[in-house]
């Protein structure tokens, strides 16, 4: 059994753990769960990953409890099928899908994936993010899957669903993204939920102030059947080789103007970077590159974060994961066997 200490890292070693153990029938157990975080072990969206994983792989599991800060995994075979996972409050759905799905793929079965809970959140990806970003990348790598939004979910709240109806699929396939090329398109959308519209349009004011965006290409998008209020300025840079989005979420106490001005700074540094990708879709390409044996991309400067889920995915996968100064704030990243 791999053994793994995961107070390097919070709940994104786990979930990363927990998708190669299924991927590879390698059992582990990890020990010092979230050890560092002011609230130490495993709470309810991590529960849910580890439910959700379980229930893939015909898994033994010891240790599934809330705070519990050592958890083994023992996988069997996944299996596809329509699977519900109501996470019971605003933990992110995104996060769970992204436990289960290299499994499925790599298994090449039929799944219906069903979440409930937060699909806007802070510190997670969105459902936006894995829409328009993060899926259709993995579309060119041969998974073959769609994502429904049926309910947005803010925090604290939660009460969002999403739906991933993934099809048959053949083994993921190497990709390589050295640049982002030709910059078509920035739009920014203000999305709503129980908030004053005048907030949303002062966020789009800024942005077009900072960013130069056209009228046309700003939007306020009312959240459907979200049970509670919330927030999300979204500036999406859609390139000729990859889409990218960048998101900040409104607050109590914190200005639309200043919202605005969060999510343009990361824009603007990631358009001066000349990089493929933003740093938030970097961490997500790592693991789908280690299955598919090979791959690059060129990104800003990897978060620690980036090298600690680097460095468990090598203890899982034959697969070497190399970072690359190339100049001021542009790396590249590459996995091959």
């Amino acid at each position: 059994m791999l053994e793994i200490d995961g107070q390097a890292g919070g709940g994104q070693l786990l979930r990363t753990a927990l998708a190669l153990s299924l991927c590879t029938g390698e059992p582990f157990r990890m020990e010092h769960i979230r050890a560092k975080r002011s609230r130490p072990g495993l709470m309810r969206q991590h529960l849910t990953a580890v439910q959700a994983a379980r229930e893939i792989g015909d898994a033994k599991v010891t240790g599934d409890a809330p705070g519990s800060t050592t958890l083994e995994f023992l996988p069997g075979k996944v299996r596809g099928g329509d699977y519900h996972w109501p996470i019971g409050t605003a933990g992110s759905t995104t996060l769970v899908v992204q436990t289960v799905l290299p499994a499925l793929w790599l298994a090449g079965v039929p799944a219906s994936l069903h979440l409930e809970g937060g699909t806007h959140n802070p510190l997670a990806p969105s459902a936006d993010f894995l829409a328009h970003s993060f899926l259709p990348l993995m579309q060119r790598m041969g998974l073959r899957a769609s994502l429904a939004l049926e309910r947005h979910g803010f925090f604290p709240a939660g009460g969002g669903a999403l739906k991933i109806e993934l099809l048959a699929s053949t083994a993921p396939a190497p990709l390589h993204l050295p640049e982002r090329g030709a910059l078509r398109e920035l739009s920014a959308t203000a999305l709503m939920s129980s908030v004053p519209g005048r907030v949303g349009e002062r966020e789009l004011d800024a942005v077009r102030r900072l960013l130069g965006i056209a009228d046309e290409h700003r939007h306020i998008r009312q959240a459907v059947g979200s049970p509670g209020p919330g927030n999300a300025l979204m500036v999406r840079v859609q390139s000729e080789h990859v889409c990218d989005l960048f998101t900040a979420f409104g607050e109590r106490g914190v200005s639309s103007e200043r919202v605005a001005e969060l999510v343009c700074a990361e824009v603007r540094n990631y358009l001066a970077s000349g990089t493929a990708v933003g740093p938030y879709l970097a961490d997500q390409l790592l693991l789908p590159l280690a299955l598919a044996g090979a791959g690059s991309f060129t990104t800003q400067t990897p978060s620690e974060h980036a090298r600690s889920n680097a460095a468990l995915i090598e203890k899982f996968l034959p697969v070497q994961i190399d970072f690359e100064e190339l100049g001021p704030d542009c790396w590249r990243i590459s996995a091959s066997r």
